[in-house]
């Protein structure tokens, strides 16, 4: 089964970096040092990096043949109900927005055709493997409102002021920096525009997925509320498998 799949995938990813994490733990900090934002600690959830941001561990990134499978699985529909997934983004046409993580197209196609012909979904991506087969399927279906952006770790490459909404599906657990990705995608918001969460469901025990790879929602609201140019607007828990949870960028904040 897919999911299987994807489970194998997290486990190869975890028990071959577990040398790099513990080299990788930075230095203890002299006494009057101002808090780390990011430390590294032992890894105890399956699928995670030992590497914590606001009590939370990162995820693995999952990458390989096995999440191309994953993503464009014939069951994607059924299990995630993406169709009206896509539809509680309330995208409009004409609108400019973001998938972050875009990895195949499979919800920026979808994106696209909400935006229409006038509108443009930029497809970030940091994997350059990933981003070239998005490219190919974006030339061989004819999109022309769909704009590819290689991404860092640390910054999505976005115009600043510029987008109405930004999506981040089942990908922000993963970020190695979520905190200068944040930073950076509400610099990217116009004033009203909306940053939105898919995440799977940490509440849920039956959604089959590892831990690392769930938020809860009040875990994904103590991230996002730290940045004061955001407020909390909605969540959608209608999904089978996760929630969208949905902040908006003041309409008074300004680009800094």
């Amino acid at each position: 089964m897919p999911i299987l799949f994807y489970l194998l995938a997290l486990v190869l990813f975890a028990s071959s970096s577990f040398a790099q994490e513990k080299a990788a733990a930075p230095a203890s900090a002299t006494t009057n040092a101002a808090p780390a934002r990011y430390e590294q600690r032992h890894r105890i959830v399956p699928g995670g990096t030992g590497r914590y941001y606001m009590d939370r561990e990162i995820a693995h990134v999952v990458s390989g043949n096995e999440t191309l499978k994953w993503l464009e699985r014939p069951e994607r529909e059924q299990e995630e109900d993406t169709s009206n997934m896509v539809k509680l983004l309330v995208l409009k046409p004409g609108e400019k927005a973001a998938d972050i993580g875009a990895g195949t197209g499979y919800i920026t196609r979808r994106m696209a055709e909400a935006v229409g012909p006038k509108g443009a979904v930029y497809a970030v991506e940091i994997n350059e493997e990933m981003l070239e087969l998005l490219q190919a399927d974006v030339r061989k279906r004819g999109h022309t409102n769909i704009v590819s952006v290689r991404g860092t770790e640390t910054d999505a490459k976005l115009p600043a002021n510029t987008l109405d909404l930004i999506v981040m599906v089942d990908v922000y657990h993963e970020f190695t920096h979520p905190y200068e990705m944040m930073e950076n995608m509400v610099k990217a918001l116009k004033p009203g525009g909306r940053l939105v969460f898919v995440e799977f469901k940490a509440e849920d025990e039956k959604v089959p997925i590892y831990p690392a790879h769930k938020m809860s929602e009040a875990q994904v609201k103590r991230e996002a509320l730290i940045f004061k140019d955001l407020e909390w607007t909605k969540t959608h828990a209608t999904l089978p498998w996760q929630h969208v949870i949905i902040f908006t960028k003041k309409a008074a904040a300004a680009v800094k």
